[in-house]
């Protein structure tokens, strides 16, 4: 089920709902028997954990039954890289992507786009819009506090507008 279709099932029925986060992906089955409305897949680190992303997403989807979001970065990754991966997760039935342009790799200072990849978050969004329709539901990030590089909160707020206006479905936030 699309994230933001779950999220509503859930504000009608008036129940509360949670999710988790699974941080650097690790098989932690338990969870699950909590009932979370549903859980969230990190990428890891410039893609280091890609395979183990897409390998426990596809657990928690097709095994478990948990509606999964999984986290697609920028970070060192080309178009190739990423179709592959939109390709799995709709191979496993992953409905909903969480599009980030993420961290500089380790040992890497500054963050920059790989040759072929995306520079910014809205570029994936589009990109997976643009190939992929409405199949997936796609999250991006929200920063209420300002993004950790930004010195404007007008300028953040700009770039999350069109991020949305780009395609994407819902916004998350830590705080």
């Amino acid at each position: 089920m699309r994230i933001v279709d779950k999220l509503k099932q859930a504000e009608e029925s008036g129940l509360p709902y949670f999710s988790f986060e699974y941080f650097p992906p690790k098989t932690e089955q338990r969870m699950g028997r909590t009932g979370p409305a549903f859980v969230a897949v990190t990428w890891g680190a410039g893609g280091a954990t890609a395979q183990r992303t897409l390998e426990l997403s596809e657990a928690c989807q097709g095994i478990f039954g948990l509606d999964t979001l999984m986290h697609i970065t920028c970070t060192n990754m080309d178009r190739d890289q990423v179709d592959q991966a939109l390709a799995g997760a709709r191979s496993a039935g992953v409905r909903n992507i969480l599009a980030l342009r993420g961290d500089a790799p380790r040992g890497d200072e500054f963050w920059s786009a790989c040759s072929g990849g995306f520079t910014h978050a809205v570029d994936l969004v589009r990109y997976v819009r643009e190939a992929h329709g409405d199949y997936f539901c796609i999250g991006v990030a929200g920063y209420p506090e300002g993004h950790s590089e930004s010195t404007d909160p007008a300028q953040d707020l700009e770039y999350l507008a069109e991020k949305v206006r780009a395609g994407a479905d819902f916004v998350v936030s830590q705080l």
